[in-house]
């Protein structure tokens, strides 16, 4: 397959369906949602020929596409994975299959434009882990906004309109502030080196002057924090987890809460080290704060959905943390754990969302006792739950064990205060399973609900799967991202350590 653009018909596979779905006449409205499907097991399916092709002995960038664009400015269409970003795209394209099919029963209004809207961002969110020129990068960031804007604003619940306006408004006021600073970084470049660029590998060989440094981190700091989203940047997170229809919850907290984390790997700290390490001990004590106050207030809410949503709150914090402890230990939980986050809290408003579909509602009081009309769905709930909290033997345990060694290699204190974001997950976690799915059942409506349905049982069944082959084999996520994360490490200490002399004078 050397010299096929694979990489770029991974990437666009899902727009040419979103494209030729617009085509479809409306009296084939029963084949909208099997089409959009079939387009989206396809994209995963080409996208599996990444991980055993990837060569995990290299933090080159590999799959490689690049042709230029616009020349004057440098920028070029641009893309490529390395071990930070392969995983990424893997779940990106696993939860787009798993969020159309979950769909099928959800989505009976305004059907075509739905599925061409989950499509579009399909392409969106791969776009922004493949791309290796900072502007085409931006084109990505902003392009997922438009189809999720509108998920949530026509699909969501009563709620809707404010939900999308404060997420739009909060993404955009960080991304515009992005934007500035990429293209001051390109003109500082063109200053140094006489020709414009937004070539990643170029701007990684060019040192940024110690006191830009500040103010553009600065800058993409507060698009990533929004995004993730960071204590105190996350008031929009409740709002559109809880008005979403159930897929976008799916997409919205397995994708791309992870793309303001993947931003600070991929791009803040190898162009900014200095200011990355000028910012550690802020991020790291936001990232600290976010895990106890998102643990505590999930704890008292009484919609499930909303816990979870705070809960991601929680989680997000410590992949923070693992990403800031400078080490090859804490950065590796954090990447894995971005990955378990997205496959246990995504199931997890799949879960909630079959709740819904059933009962119309998502307040704990009205449920209880549902493990006897619902055995198979208890199971599932029982298994990503545990998954969750970080049980021993599936796939949170290992994430969250490393960001915890690597934080106590930082500082034995940021551990303490980060296992205790632990025990509080445990907490309020168990205590919303066994309000929902054991005791009396109060409410008689419960006693006739239907379990699982074949193509429900069929969703959680590789979701299962993966839980369990992580957390058992980590090692296979892990070798592949040990010599990429190496690179980056070196990569940062180097440009620091060159700096330093210009910072002390």
């Amino acid at each position: 397959m050397e010299g096929f653009p694979l990489l770029t018909m991974v990437l666009f596979l899902p727009l040419l369906g979103a494209l030729m779905l617009v085509f479809f006449p409306r009296a084939w409205e029963n084949s909208f949602k099997y089409f959009a499907c079939v387009v989206s097991l396809a994209d995963f399916l080409l996208s599996l020929i990444f991980y055993f092709r990837f060569d995990g002995s290299t933090a080159n960038f590999q799959f490689v596409d690049k042709l230029p664009w616009i020349e004057t400015f440098g920028i070029s269409y641009f893309v490529g994975i390395d071990g930070i970003s392969l995983f990424l795209i893997l779940l990106t394209n696993l939860l787009s299959v798993l969020a159309i099919y979950s769909s099928f029963s959800a989505i009976n209004r305004r059907v075509k434009e739905y599925y061409i809207l989950m499509l579009f961002l399909q392409t969106g969110m791969l776009g922004v882990f493949m791309a290796l020129d900072l502007f085409l990068f931006y084109v990505f960031w902003e392009a997922m906004l438009l189809p999720m804007y509108f998920l949530i604003g026509i699909w969501g619940g009563k709620g809707k309109i404010y939900a999308t306006v404060k997420f739009v408004l909060y993404t955009m006021a960080g991304s515009l502030l992005m934007l500035v600073a990429i293209l001051v970084l390109s003109f500082l470049n063109q200053s140094a080196t006489g020709s414009y660029t937004f070539d990643l590998t170029q701007l990684l060989q060019f040192q940024v002057p110690i006191k830009a440094q500040f103010w553009l981190f600065l800058a993409f700091f507060l698009a990533f924090a929004i995004k993730v989203p960071m204590f105190p940047f996350h008031t929009w997170l409740p709002d559109a987890h809880v008005e979403a229809p159930t897929a976008a919850s799916v997409l919205l907290a397995g994708i791309l809460l992870k793309m303001g984390a993947y931003g600070f790997l991929r791009f803040a700290l190898p162009l900014f080290p200095n200011a990355a390490h000028d910012f550690l001990p802020v991020i790291v004590t936001l990232a600290l704060i976010g895990i106890i106050y998102g643990a505590l207030v999930a704890m008292v809410q009484t919609d499930v959905k909303k816990l979870i949503a705070y809960s991601s709150v929680s989680h997000l914090g410590f992949i923070m943390l693992g990403i800031f402890t400078f080490n090859i230990i804490g950065i590796q939980g954090g990447i894995l754990q971005m990955i378990n986050h997205g496959i246990s809290t995504g199931a997890l408003f799949l879960l909630v969302g079959i709740l819904y579909e059933r009962r119309h509602t998502r307040l704990i009081d009205e449920f209880g006792g549902l493990s006897r009309p619902l055995p198979m769905f208890a199971v599932f709930f029982m298994i990503v739950t545990l998954s969750s909290i970080g049980l021993p033997g599936l796939n949170g345990f290992v994430g969250e064990f490393l960001i915890l060694l690597g934080a106590f290699k930082l500082n034995w204190i940021y551990a303490v205060i980060a296992a205790l974001g632990v025990i509080l997950a445990a907490v309020y976690m168990l205590w919303m399973f066994q309000r929902v799915m054991f005791g009396k059942i109060t409410k008689p409506v419960n006693e006739g609900l239907k379990d699982l349905s074949l193509r429900e049982f069929l969703i959680f069944v590789p979701i299962v799967a993966v839980i369990v082959l992580i957390g058992v084999f980590p090692n296979l996520l892990l070798r592949k991202m040990d010599v990429s994360v190496e690179h980056l490490l070196k990569q940062v200490k180097a440009k620091y350590e060159l700096a330093m002399p210009d910072k002390r004078r």
